[in-house]
């Protein structure tokens, strides 16, 4: 039971993980000389605009920011719900808050992500001056970070549900 409850923590520490850098790195989109994310734009390393109201559907990248920024945010608040619970829960009970806190934080970074991908070409065309490299470009490791910690809360929420307290 003790390497399971390891597990378990590992996986959700590494998920949280995996959440915390897709939503403060800078390479959702990236090419040769540049990359981009939800946060700003840099050419060469070194010029770098931050994404601001300026930016046409800027209200766009506003809900990928937000629902990253939410997942993370409950992916943690998951995990600290989970500690209380393992040491408050009777004997047989289920981790039910735990799976639907973390449930909420996959369906946050599911939508941040998604809006991401359908909206990504639309953002870049309608900003022409400050994405005029990024034609070229291919979805970054953030990116992917944000699908692959999906994968992981939805796995974790679903290891809460079906996870019971032993001795």
């Amino acid at each position: 039971m003790l390497v399971l409850l390891f597990f378990i923590i590992a996986f959700h520490i590494t998920s949280a993980a995996l959440l915390f850098i897709a939503t403060i790195d800078n390479a959702w989109w990236v090419g040769e000389d540049f990359f981009a994310d939800v946060w700003r734009v840099c050419v060469n390393s070194t010029n770098c605009t931050e994404i601001s109201e300026e930016f046409a559907d800027y209200s766009t990248l506003q809900a990928v920011q937000a629902s990253m920024i939410l997942s993370t945010i409950l992916c943690c608040i998951a995990f600290f719900i989970f500690l209380l619970q393992l040491f408050r829960l009777k004997q047989g009970e289920r981790f039910v808050l735990t799976a639907i806190v973390q449930l909420m934080a996959c369906l946050c970074v599911m939508i941040g992500a998604s809006v991401y991908t359908d909206r990504r070409q639309d953002v870049h065309t309608k900003n022409e001056a400050y994405y005029f490299l990024t034609s070229e470009g291919r979805y970054g490791y953030s990116f992917i970070l944000a699908w692959v910690s999906f994968s992981f809360t939805l796995v974790s929420s679903l290891m809460y549900t079906i996870l019971r307290k032993r001795k």
